[in-house]
């Protein structure tokens, strides 16, 4: 889109370290920024009543959620190289003895593994949940506004072929036949300023019990912290959303597709530099789709619409609804922001690995996409941190870059043994970090990004109809 892209420095002053291996410039690495979040305590109240771990053992609770973290922090995120930080890393002085026993723990990921299957859900969304709030203790806002906003998007995630995953993530169907991978669809909120992300709501894209973008929005509008807006796309310019969000007093700002916005307008089409009060009202298909909404529903807002340069410098228009008492060119600067929750699920995908999850159960699976935002939060924690000691907007440091600095330090705060040596660890990182900068591109590129398809060495596979099971081929198998 050719709406204009705002560069606000919205950097508010640190307070003093809140725990004593916190740097004074306030940065901090991956696991010091873990132990400020949750506490051991913490997770031991959270798994009073759990039988998971009750029993004695090296693995607490706290100590295996950190390795599944660290698991996305890393390049390979194997279950080997988890239990190789548990040997060495700041994680071991952390491990549960008893009776005296200190023997030398086992590099085998057995143990490991069935700690992880062991883990609850709930306990690992609780914890997730508390990183959050911990994280996102000192919200900033935008230039201009008074309240946090948050940019809704969806996505869809691949998962391993298995019995439990195909059950509970159809995949999907064409006229072909059906597809080998199953696929769930995801909602995330991003905050807009700091891009730390709250637990995402997930469900299945195909079958029976598929659910809508719009459906999971609502779940995850229920977990955004109060006083906040929500700004999202035309996909959730509907009645509904906008409700939802009037209903837990979020203020909204969300795109209109032309002819929902025709409607809203009288039936006409609004010119451009429209801006006047409007009433929405749910049509008989609003209420069909939704009833759970009242009969007498509405929502108080503002219709505006613009005409901007889109793709290619032809000028269209763009419409808005919105419930927050702004300016239009703020509105229009606002939704400007829109675009970063794209580049937010391409770091979630591509550097957290969550473009595919290689878990065999649905429990798993579960798990691994809760503590993969907690580990994205761990970063995103990390790089506001280094942007507010060098004076930056959080969203002008790379992600890419940014993981990899706090994955080049991680051996480095393992060995620091005293106060002076972290906090010179620290400034090394912060250095390091400062070249960690986007660049500003004020032109298009001089050669568009290409792929070159690559050869296929191998026929690809087509499913047929199922024959039959004989001797031989059950051997093969």
């Amino acid at each position: 889109m050719g709406v204009p892209n705002p560069n606000p420095n919205p950097i508010a002053k640190q307070t003093g370290p809140a725990h004593p291996e916190e740097s004074q410039s306030g940065l901090t690495g991956a696991f010091q920024r873990y132990r400020q979040a949750i506490s051991e305590q913490q997770v031991e109240q959270i798994l009073e009543g759990w039988s998971a771990f009750s029993r004695e053992g090296p693995l607490t609770g706290w100590v295996v959620i950190w390795l599944m973290i660290f698991q996305r922090l890393h390049a390979k995120g194997t279950l080997s190289v988890a239990v190789r930080e548990l040997l060495t890393g700041p994680v071991q002085a952390h491990v549960r003895w008893s009776d005296g026993k200190t023997d030398p723990l086992s590099a085998n990921t057995s143990a490991y593994s069935q700690a992880r299957s062991r883990l609850p859900l709930e306990v690992a969304e609780k914890v997730s949940d508390l990183m959050f709030e911990s994280l996102w203790e000192q919200p900033k806002t935008l230039p201009g506004l008074d309240q946090p906003m948050f940019l809704l998007d969806g996505s869809s995630i691949l998962l391993a072929h298995s019995k439990d995953l195909v059950q509970a993530y159809p995949p999907a169907r064409n006229q072909h036949g059906a597809s080998h991978w199953p696929v769930l669809r995801i909602v995330t909120a991003h905050d807009v300023v700091s891009a730390l992300a709250v637990r995402p709501c997930w469900g299945p894209m195909d079958g029976a019990e598929a659910v809508s973008e719009q459906g999971l929005a609502k779940v995850i509008i229920g977990r955004l912290p109060a006083g906040c807006g929500v700004l999202g796309d035309r996909n959730f310019g509907v009645f509904s959303m906008a409700y939802t969000t009037s209903q837990h007093h979020h203020p909204c700002l969300f795109r209109l597709t032309e002819a929902r916005a025709g409607k809203l307008n009288g039936g006409v089409a609004p010119c451009s530099g429209t801006d006047k009060q409007i009433r929405w009202i749910p049509t008989r298909e609003d209420r069909r789709s939704n009833p759970e909404i009242p009969a007498q529903a509405y929502v108080e807002g503002r219709l505006l619409t613009f005409k901007i340069r889109g793709k290619g410098g032809k000028w269209q228009k763009l419409y808005i609804f919105t419930t927050l008492d702004l300016p239009a060119q703020e509105i229009l600067r606002l939704y400007g922001c829109r675009w970063n929750i794209e580049t937010d699920l391409r770091s979630l995908k591509r550097e957290v690995r969550l473009h595919m999850l290689e878990a065999k159960s649905r429990a798993m699976v579960d798990k691994e996409l809760v503590l993969g935002f907690a580990a994205y939060n761990l970063t995103r924690a990390t790089m506001n941190q280094a942007a507010a000691a060098l004076d930056l907007d959080p969203r002008r440091l790379s992600f890419s870059q940014a993981q990899d600095t706090i994955n080049a330090f991680l051996p480095l705060f393992a060995k620091a043994t005293s106060e002076p040596e972290r906090e010179a660890i620290m400034q090394e990182m912060l250095r390091v970090f400062g070249y960690s900068k986007l660049p500003h591109r004020r032109k298009k590129r001089s050669a568009p990004r290409q792929i070159w398809p690559r050869p296929c060495s191998f026929p690809k596979r087509k499913v047929g109809k199922k024959q039959k099971t004989t001797k031989a081929t059950k051997g093969i198998a």
